[in-house]
């Protein structure tokens, strides 16, 4: 999919909406996702132990090795594609492919330029700091759930709420009482997610581009939303850049 110049970033975070989507499986998709789990899981130590390999060589030329950049690359392109078929997107129903690989027909894609220079020494470090806002945002966030786990006889409750809100407030809901995903919603929802692997992008120094503090796109890029005509079987399809 072509990008246009002036909507140019090293890290191009691409999403369709993929539809028809099944009113029921995204209760059972965290069951089916099981496998990709595991070896995400065995991956993402992967992708610490490369990140540790690449920071001396970081350190010392200010390039990231080409063979341990493609590699965490593919990781966090591996966990997107999982996440938008799992409850950070529920927007397709087709089981994502276990590859560190571009599947470009897949509806959810990751794209990470390798920089051709990065600061070397303590300024690569350094740099990091200016993503030091969006780290406080999480850093909350995070504190907001043990917070909740950490309350006692009222967690369950709580809990119970937590669950019951995001039920009702999130496509899920849309998929549960129409069987559509919520248009609306689906740009607010790649917007939040490309901010994310921006953010994972920028600290584990695959990019220099540091993402705004507020994700982009929820709004303005929701006027740009792209319309394919998929087969005469399938619903009208939503991209997303």
């Amino acid at each position: 999919m072509a990008t246009l110049a002036a909507q140019y970033r090293p890290v191009r975070v691409e999403a369709e909406l993929d539809e028809p989507l099944s009113r029921w499986l995204w209760a059972v998709k965290w069951l089916l996702l099981f496998p990709h789990h595991v070896l995400l899981t065995v991956l993402g130590l992967g992708f610490l132990l490369a990140t540790v390999l690449a920071l001396p060589v970081l350190l010392v030329t200010g390039r990231y090795p080409r063979v341990l950049f493609g590699f965490t690359t593919g990781v966090l392109r591996w966990a997107w594609r999982v996440a938008f078929y799992a409850y950070w997107g529920l927007a397709t129903d087709r089981y994502p492919p276990f590859s560190l690989g571009a599947v470009p027909d897949y509806p959810a894609r990751l794209h990470i330029d390798r920089p051709e220079r990065l600061p070397r020494g303590p300024a690569l470090l350094v740099s990091r700091l200016r993503a030091l806002p969006q780290l406080l945002l999480l850093v909350l966030f995070f504190l907001m759930f043990r917070l909740v786990w950490w309350i006692g006889g009222l967690s369950a409750f709580l809990a119970l709420v937590v669950v019951v809100v995001l039920i009702f407030s999130t496509p899920a809901a849309g998929l549960l009482r129409t069987g559509h995903y919520p248009r609306r919603q689906f740009a607010s929802v790649v917007a939040f997610d490309r901010w994310m692997l921006q953010l994972l992008a920028y600290l584990f120094f695959l990019t220099d581009a540091c993402p705004p503090l507020q994700p982009e796109g929820s709004r303005s890029r929701s006027r740009r939303l792209r319309h394919r005509r998929p087969p005469r079987s399938r619903a009208p399809a939503v991209t997303a850049h």
